[in-house]
C-alpha cells in the first residue's frame, strides 16, 4: 500500500470515529401500536431503492408526517433500513439485525452476527443478506431470521450488498465490498464465492448494477477509481480516476454514473465513453461528499459535510439550489414525488421540496443521523446514533 493510500485510510478511520464518538441524545418515545395501514405490497428492498442505486421512490408522501412508532436496539443505528413483506429490517452495532412489525415497531426477530453492523441488509426472493463489520455476509431467512449461510471476507463489510442474475441457468449472485480492498461475488443460494475482484484499497460503498446487453458492477473505492466489472466473469472491464477516493455509493442513470468523493467534487461520468463529463464543487474550499446521490430526470441531490443538501442540473452540473442544516450531511438523500427525505447530524429528519430547495417538514430526533432512509407504501423509516429506528406517516383515522 502506498503512502498516499496509508493516509487516505487513517483520515477516513479517524473522521469515521470522530462520528462514532457523538453523544447519543435519548428519547422518551416507546414502539407503540400506530393507526397506520401498511400497504402490503411496501417495498424498499435494497439501499437506494433499486440495483442502479438511483435513491428514488415509488408514490407521494404527505407534506406532514407523524411518528408513527420508534424502536430502541442496543447501540447507534447507522445502518439504512429495507423494506418488504410487511416488515423493517435493519441492522445496529449492538451486533444485531432486526426484523420489525412495519405496522407497529414490534420486534419480529433478531439476529446476532457477533459485530457491530453498519450495511442496509439487502432483501431478495425471501432471504435477508447482511454484512458485518468481523467481515461476514449472512444470509438469513427474512420470515424467521435463521441463519442459512455466511460467507467470509477478510476484513470488515461497511457497505451494502446488491444482486445481480447472469441470464443463465446460475441464477442469482450476490455482489458485496469488503475492506480487504476486493469485491465479492458468492451464490445466492449457498454463499459459494464465484469470483473475487482484487482493488489497490478498500472498498466502503454499495456496488451499482448496470444493466446492458450483460450485467455489469460499477463501484468506486478508496483507491480513487471507478471500476466497471463483468457481473459474469468478475474480470475489468475498464476504470477512470476519479481524483480522490469514493466512500460512498454510485447511482446510474442513463449510462452515465453519479458519485460524490473526498476531494469535494460530485462527478459524472459517462459510462460508454469511460470519461468525465461534469465536475461539480470547490475541490479546496468545498466539502466532502460522503452522501450517495439521488438521480431523476433533470436534477441530482445529495448531501455534504458543508452541511448542505446540493441540487444540480444532471445534464450540465450547474448548481440549482442548496439547503443548509446545522451539521454534517452523510445520510442520502431519497426522492419520493416532489419531496426529497434526509438526515443530518444535527439531528433532523428533513423533507425538502425539490423544486425550490425549501422546507416542506422536519422532526428533530436528537441523535445524529448518518442512516439513509427507506421510503415506501407511504412511510419514511430511518436509524439514528440514538439507537433507535423510526417511522413517520400519516396515520389512518
Amino acid at each position: 500500500m502506498t503512502d498516499m493510500h496509508k493516509n487516505a485510510r487513517t483520515t477516513f478511520f479517524f473522521i469515521l470515529a470522530c462520528i462514532a464518538s457523538l453523544p447519543l441524545a435519548p428519547h422518551p418515545v416507546r414502539a407503540e401500536t400506530s393507526k397506520f395501514a401498511v400497504d402490503a405490497e411496501a417495498l424498499w428492498p435494497i439501499y437506494r431503492g433499486d440495483q442502479a442505486l438511483t435513491g428514488v421512490a415509488k408514490g407521494e408522501l404527505p407534506r406532514k408526517m407523524k411518528l408513527l412508532w420508534s424502536f430502541k436496539t442496543g447501540d447507534t443505528v447507522k445502518s439504512s433500513p429495507v423494506v418488504g413483506g410487511g416488515k423493517v429490517f435493519v441492522g445496529s452495532y449492538d451486533g444485531k439485525v432486526y426484523a420489525l412489525d412495519m405496522n407497529t415497531g414490534r420486534k419480529v426477530w433478531d439476529f446476532d452476527t457477533g459485530a457491530a453492523v453498519e450495511a442496509s441488509p439487502l432483501l431478495v426472493d425471501g432471504t435477508l443478506f447482511a454484512g458485518s463489520l468481523n467481515g461476514v455476509l449472512f444470509a438469513l431467512d427474512a420470515g424467521k431470521g435463521k441463519q442459512r449461510w455466511k460467507y467470509e471476507t477478510g476484513d470488515r463489510v461497511a457497505g451494502s450488498a446488491n444482486w445481480v442474475k447472469t441470464g443463465s441457468a446460475k441464477g442469482t449472485w450476490i455482489v458485496v465490498g469488503s475492506y480487504d480492498s476486493s469485491l465479492h461475488c458468492v451464490d445466492a443460494q449457498n454463499g459459494t464465492k464465484v469470483w473475487t475482484f482484487k482493488t489497490d484499497n478498500f472498498i466502503n460503498g454499495t456496488p451499482a448494477v448496470y444493466k446492458k446487453s450483460t450485467e455489469i458492477v460499477v463501484f468506486g473505492g478508496c483507491d480513487g477509481k471507478l471500476r466497471l466489472v463483468s457481473a459474469v466473469s468478475g474480470k475489468q472491464i475498464s476504470e477512470i480516476n476519479a481524483g480522490s477516493y469514493i466512500p460512498a455509493s454510485i447511482a446510474i442513470f442513463d449510462d452515465h454514473a453519479f458519485f460524490g468523493h473526498y476531494g469535494n467534487r460530485l462527478l459524472c461520468v459517462d459510462l460508454s465513453r469511460m470519461r468525465i463529463r461534469w465536475e461539480y464543487g470547490d475541490g479546496e474550499q468545498g466539502a466532502a461528499f460522503f452522501s450517495s446521490p439521488a438521480v431523476l430526470e433533470t436534477k441530482v441531490l445529495i448531501g455534504s459535510k458543508d452541511g448542505a443538501l446540493h441540487c444540480v442540473d444532471r445534464e450540465t452540473g450547474k448548481r440549482l439550489w442548496v439547503f443548509k442544516t446545522g451539521g454534517e450531511i452523510d445520510s442520502s438523500p431519497v426522492v419520493c414525488g416532489d419531496k426529497a427525505v434526509f438526515g443530518s447530524l444535527d439531528g433532523r429528519l428533513y423533507m425538502v421540496d425539490t423544486g425550490s430547495g425549501t422546507a416542506v417538514w422536519s422532526y428533530e430526533i436528537g441523535g445524529g443521523i448518518t442512516s439513509t432512509p427507506a421510503v415506501a407504501g407511504g412511510m419514511v423509516v430511518i436509524g439514528s446514533d440514538d439507537g433507535r429506528v423510526y417511522a413517520f406517516g400519516s396515520p389512518k383515522k
